[in-house]
């Protein structure tokens, strides 16, 4: 009874914190501890039965132990080097694929980062060339306004112009322009009254300004274009780099994610291998021990589980029980006591938050060391400077790790989870296709029955019916045979009478017939006749004849009967001929149906057990994957969880350090010029 209290106990503990606050303070806490006990019993029992499946199987192996266990051994360890060889070379091969992984993530993210160079490049100086075309556009064609002018006698009049300003601004910013020329157009330029120009110097001037900057500006649209073909040849290139790497990672991904799968696949066929051979072993090794112990542990287990299952009754037959049930109510007013055993959210929060703001103190070693760099009383602007530069690189060599980490992560779970869900829909179609042969198998084998029975059926019609024919044909030929004989006696004896009664109509035999030696051999075993009389005889000719006239009739009748008899033998042979002829045509296309559904039901049974191997291979396959893909979960969760918080986190850090370079880099030139200013105050 103590033992029964302590597990109610326990399990109204363990239910406590099953049940959320909500369910704890309306259930009846009774109510679930007995539910507790009946599921339990269901568990217990569902055991049982699982367990004694289990013994059954292995008691199979006591009786037909020795020689399936030799050569499951020998098969198992000539299996274990080979898959363990298998493996090695596998798990080389993935770590060659992840090396060359990274290989070409680290050269695309250079390649891409080439073209984001080269594109800045080029956007600033496709800018400068264009401000500088504007500017020699301008200039070149103000020097052609004021040589037209100029030659055409309107300088007074250009010089009101706003190419004349863009002119003089030309003159004072030329360097490569002489001082007497820059005079001269200076002068000019200014538009005094009392400057008579020497037209033809100053167009000279103009002119040779003018061939100057189209030199320039052609110079400089060459160089453009020149470096943008050079740019749009790097962008060709860099952009089939960067579309060949990424080809390379995502095929290079796809065998990986399918070499870690059969990978998963060969470690647990060569676990379930190597356990199985040290089980096999020590099962050969004293196998009549071990049933006999297996046999007395069941024994055991059995009579434990009663027992457990009889407590478990007892105890939910005293929480069932009407005074259990009103003291309960009494002494167990709704859900309290659940509640009590409630963890406190609050508490729970409150350390929560301790151990974050203890995670936050718990900086980079990198910026610890930054830290005491700057907090010194000596400190070297420049060495500060190098360590961010550092820690800037190290950053952005961590985030491109975690770029390429999430591109992993990403195109694995994609794959693994197309993977799985091809494997499902393969699983639920064999599961159909299984359903359906077994359903074909079920009907062909009752359609085989019902063929085999109506072949044996029909074989049996024809037995009879040709017994029958053949008694027929026996009494026909009997038939034929009596009314012939009597037939000819009769003849015989009509002869006989002619004979006596009527000469004229007596033919003689040439030969003795069958009649008259049956008579003859008749005569010579009949009696002796009487003694001669001495009577008159007188002939009885009326009733002879009369005698004659009867036998015609008898003769008559028998052949008529006769006629009647083969005409109806003639019918009867054709009617068993036609039966017999359908019946063998109906037996030998019985037999072919016969036959082909025989061959039908071996083909879909040999199908049947092909779909049943391919759904276990394909089960076991799906197994291995959503292992891998629970070992993907572990790998990557974290990372895609708090891949954009990092990243944040990561590009505040840099931006800060960009700060703090700017700032220090500041300080430094300040530095510098109050040194300098102290020194010429000196």
């Amino acid at each position: 009874m103590m033992s029964i209290r302590v597990a109610l106990l326990t399990l109204l503990a363990a239910g406590s914190v099953a049940v959320n606050q909500q369910e704890a303070a309306s259930a009846n806490p009774i109510r679930k501890v007995v539910n507790m006990l009946q599921m339990m019993q269901k568990k217990i029992t569902a055991e049982g039965e699982k367990e004694q499946k289990l013994f059954d199987n292995f008691m199979c192996y006591c009786k037909n132990g020795d020689e399936a266990l030799a050569k499951s051994i020998s098969d198992a360890e000539a299996k274990v080097p080979a898959v363990s060889s298998d493996i090695e070379e596998a798990e080389a091969t993935v770590a060659q694929l992840k090396a060359d992984l990274k290989s070409h993530q680290t050269d695309r993210a250079a390649a891409k980062s080439a073209m984001a160079e080269a594109s800045n490049i080029r956007a600033k100086e496709a800018a400068a060339f264009s401000s500088m075309k504007a500017e020699l556009d301008a200039n070149i064609a103000a020097l052609a306004k004021a040589t037209a002018a100029i030659e055409k006698g309107m300088s007074g009049s250009f010089l009101q112009t706003g190419a004349a300003e863009v002119l003089r601004k030309l003159v004072l910013a030329q360097n490569n322009l002489g001082d007497f020329d820059r005079e001269e157009l200076t002068v000019f330029l200014s538009g005094k009254e009392d400057y008579a120009p020497q037209s033809g110097q100053i167009t000279g001037i103009l002119k040779q300004m003018h061939d100057t900057m189209n030199a320039e500006l052609a110079e400089a649209t060459s160089a453009e274009n020149t470096a943008i073909k050079t740019y749009d040849e790097l962008m060709a290139a860099k952009t089939k780099e960067v579309d060949a790497l990424t080809a390379s990672i995502e095929e290079k991904m796809v065998r990986l994610g399918s070499l870690q799968v059969e990978i998963v696949e060969m470690k647990e066929d060569l676990d379930d291998t190597q356990k199985a051979l040290v089980e096999d072993k020590k099962f050969l090794a004293d196998l009549d021990k071990n049933c006999a112990l297996k046999t007395k542990e069941n024994e055991e287990n059995q009579k434990m589980r009663s027992e457990e299952l009889l407590a478990l009754a007892d105890t939910i037959k005293i929480l069932n029980d009407d005074d259990a049930l009103e003291l309960f109510k009494k002494t167990l007013p709704g859900s309290a006591s659940f509640i009590q055993m409630q963890t406190n959210i609050a508490d729970q929060q409150r350390q929560a938050l301790a151990v974050v703001q203890a995670a936050k103190r718990n900086g980079r070693p990198e910026l610890n060391f930054l830290a005491l760099a700057l907090s010194g009383k000596k400190v070297d602007f420049s060495k500060v400077i190098k360590m961010i530069d550092e820690m800037v690189v190290t950053l952005k060599a961590e985030q491109q790790d975690d770029n390429d980490k999430k591109e992993y992560c990403e195109t694995q779970f994609d794959l693994a989870d197309d993977k799985k869900k091809g494997l499902e829909r393969g699983v639920s179609n064999l599961e159909t296709t299984i359903e359906k042969e077994k359903e074909a198998i079920a009907a062909l084998t009752s359609e085989i029955a019902a063929l085999g029975a109506g072949i044996k059926a029909l074989d049996k019609s024809v037995a009879e019916a040709t017994e029958q024919r053949k008694e027929e044909n026996e009494e026909y030929t009997e038939l034929m045979a009596s009314d012939k004989a009597a037939k000819e006696i009769l003849g015989f004896a009509k002869n006989r009478l002619n004979k006596f009664y009527n000469p004229k109509l007596y033919k003689a035999p040439a030969t003795p017939t069958l009649a008259q030696v049956n008579l003859h051999d008749a005569s010579q075993v009949a009696p002796p006749p009487p003694p001669a009389t001495a009577a008159a005889f007188s002939k009885k000719s009326e009733e002879g004849n009369g005698v004659i006239a009867m036998i015609d009739l008898l003769v008559a009748d028998l052949t008529k009967e006769m006629t009647e008899a083969k005409a109806t033998e003639k019918n009867a042979q054709e009617d068993y001929e036609t039966a017999m002829s359908d019946a063998a045509e109906k037996r030998a296309q019985d037999t072919k149906t016969l036959a082909d559904k025989e061959k039908a039901k071996a083909e879909a049974e040999a199908s049947k057990e092909a779909n049943t191997e391919e759904k276990a291979a394909t089960t076991k396959t799906l197994m291995a994957t959503l292992e891998y893909i629970q070992s993907l979960h572990a790998e990557c969760d974290w990372l895609l969880q708090y891949f954009e918080v990092r990243k944040e986190a990561r590009s505040g850090e840099i931006e800060s350090l960009k700060t703090a370079k700017a700032v220090l880099s500041g300080a430094d030139f300040s530095l510098l010029e109050t040194s300098h200013r102290s020194l010429r105050g000196a």
